[in-house]
């Protein structure tokens, strides 16, 4: 898809209100040279914080100029998007950049400076769009994403001012998990989200001490655990208890309402 590098480009995609709820806009602003970064954006009337959301897997989910996924529909934070919005969130669902639309799209690229360089941009846009605090949400690869994003951009130099992490990936044979990155450096609020039963290899919930004992520096942290819900197909999949199938609305609830807690 070509990718136009002007100062700030807005392609408004139109889409059914009967599905989503209210009109969502395709944002593609520009990050590094040459290079955009495309996004979904849902802006509630009164917003009290925007959330940055990082779908898991290869994270390459080739939003349209209309507002369609060529991939990741399905994804926990894709199709939880409405929800978090109408708990008065910002919502910007992030795609690859446009320099990163093939595959493997964010494969090696989720804890490289050019990603952060991106989602920098990202954060700015929201800042001037709504005046709350703005926080990285990851899910399952998107946690590698969030978590290394908030290692790299401190609070107060373009940096979030808050992280959620659920499904978390906790090893990982081919490259850095998250409790292996420096988060004893993060000073922000934390958030860790995790089923129960999670059967995925690399999200173990016995592995969960590991990260939480890294959280040194946060002001706030807290781990949530879930039960419940059912689990489909691959358990390392959004449909599976990774993915908390079934219990979406209770889950996106209960980060909100953390995320605004004075």
């Amino acid at each position: 898809m070509k990718r136009v590098g002007v100062l700030c480009l807005l392609v408004w995609g139109l889409l059914s209100g009967a599905a989503l709820g209210q009109t969502q806009q395709v944002v593609d602003i520009p990050t590094r040279p040459g290079v955009t970064q495309r996004m979904i954006v849902l802006a509630p009337d009164s917003a009290r914080a925007s959330v940055v959301l990082f779908a898991g897997g290869h994270g390459g989910l080739q939003i349209g100029s209309s507002g369609g996924f060529g991939w990741g529909q399905g994804n926990f934070l894709v199709r939880t998007r409405q929800t978090f919005a109408e708990q008065g969130l910002v919502v910007a669902v992030v795609d690859a950049p446009s320099d990163r639309q093939s595959a493997p799209f964010l494969g090696g690229f989720r804890q490289r400076p050019e990603h952060a360089a991106d989602i920098k941009a990202v954060i700015a846009w929201l800042r001037k769009k709504a005046n709350v605090p703005v926080w990285l949400v990851g899910t399952s690869r998107g946690t590698q994403s969030a978590a290394y994003l908030a290692t790299e951009l401190p609070h107060g130099a373009g940096g979030p001012d808050g992280l959620v992490l659920t499904s978390t990936i906790l090893t990982d044979k081919g490259g850095r998990p998250v409790p292996a990155m420096p988060l004893e450096k993060v000073r922000i609020p934390i958030l860790v989200v995790h089923h129960k039963q999670d059967g995925c290899e690399e999200c173990k919930p016995a592995n969960l001490p590991t990260l939480m004992d890294k959280l040194t520096a946060s002001p706030r942290k807290e781990l949530i655990l879930f039960d419940g819900g059912m689990s489909k197909g691959d358990p390392c999949e959004a449909f599976a208890y990774h993915g908390y199938n079934g219990i979406e609305n209770n889950v996106v609830t209960k980060i909100a309402a953390w995320i605004t807690a004075k």
